[in-house]
């Protein structure tokens, strides 16, 4: 197995998402070189993980994200909910991934057909909220549904785009620390929309890049 041509988070965020669009690029083509998954990777990374970036996606069983930029063990701290939904613990373990783990890339991902956008959609036209924690997700994703319908924006795979686009914002606002990192030129947060059916990854949003 080939090892990953980034050494570790002491690479700046453009060598970052460079990685990952690469590894996206070779994923699409259908000529992935999985690397960093053999044994000696594996016993390399045991006393301690040094990742490159921060993914923060959405749940979806389709977006495997060491699969999707063709990465392995080790190179991405990856946190997951449904519809990228942005709550005190996605927040703390970004953060954790930016502060020590010293990543100088975050990377929000989300993608087309998205069902809990598709569920914040129907819940405002039918005028009521899932129940359980579904309806916290809904809730979380509503704010970002209103803003692209205010914006004239009906297609609900640019709503998509334009809930990443919240999230990333949202991130800035959230976070001093992550916000702190990206001033000084330490750290970026770039929004990425991922496409089911050619496994594309494209640029939505970004802070921070050269």
């Amino acid at each position: 197995m080939i090892s990953s041509p980034i050494a570790g988070p002491e690479s700046g965020p453009d060598q970052a998402l460079k990685v990952m669009m690469e590894g996206n690029a070779r994923f699409v083509a259908g000529s992935p070189e999985h690397p960093n998954q053999d044994a000696g990777r594996r016993a390399a990374l045991a006393p301690a993980q040094r990742p490159f970036a921060v993914l923060f996606g959405c749940s979806d069983s389709r977006l495997a994200a060491e699969i999707i930029f063709d990465q392995g063990l080790g190179d991405l701290f990856v946190v997951r909910t449904a519809g990228h939904v942005t709550g005190a613990e996605a927040l703390g373990s970004i953060e954790y991934g930016v502060a020590v783990l010293e990543c100088p890339l975050v990377v929000v991902l989300g993608h087309d057909s998205c069902g809990a956008v598709a569920a914040a959609l129907e819940s405002l036209d039918a005028g009521r909220l899932p129940g359980g924690f579904v309806r916290d997700v809904v809730e979380r994703v509503t704010p970002s549904v209103l803003a692209a319908h205010a914006a004239g924006i009906q297609d609900p795979d640019a709503i998509v785009d334009e809930h990443i686009r919240q999230t990333v914002d949202l991130l800035m606002e959230r976070s001093q620390l992550l916000a702190a990192r990206v001033a000084e030129g330490r750290a970026a947060v770039v929004g990425l929309s991922y496409r089911l059916r050619d496994g594309q990854a494209r640029m939505v949003a970004a802070h921070g890049l050269a």
